[in-house]
């Protein structure tokens, strides 16, 4: 579904800039990400297609509640639709949904354990000594 990775090597600028014409749609998108129940059905769809029934079930909502937050993940083009019979099965859009996911946990997990992933740069952990990530 993707169009290939974009991504530049580490510590090079990235291939595309946030300017002024894209920044409200980059910012819709990181909005659109800021939801714990929008989050929880993107990783259940990163595990592979689901039906929104199924899906509801999965991530512990109401139907309908899950229905719009689907709608609004759809009309941001983060998830597709396909009817099948009487259901509508969902998928990620593309890899780019499952990478920003994946990046967002990094993040999270590297600030919860006080790392950097600039080499040789550390970060002080709230109780602890400064650490840095291993240089590969």
């Amino acid at each position: 579904m993707g169009h290939g990775a974009n991504t530049p090597e580490p510590g090079a600028a990235p291939r595309t800039r946030l300017t002024p014409e894209n920044a409200p749609q980059v910012a819709t998108t990181l909005q659109a990400l800021s939801t714990p129940s929008r989050l929880l059905i993107l990783a259940r769809l990163r595990e592979g297609p689901c039906a929104a029934t199924e899906l509801a079930a999965s991530v512990g909502m109401e139907q309908s509640a899950c229905s719009h937050q689907l709608r609004l993940l759809r009309n941001l083009g983060l998830v597709t639709g396909t009817r099948q019979g009487r259901s509508v099965v969902y998928t990620l859009h593309d890899n780019h949904v499952a990478a920003l996911l994946d990046q967002a946990l990094y993040h999270v997990e590297h600030l919860s354990l006080g790392l950097t992933d600039a080499p040789g740069e550390a970060v002080a952990q709230p109780d602890g000594p400064r650490r840095a990530l291993a240089e590969p």
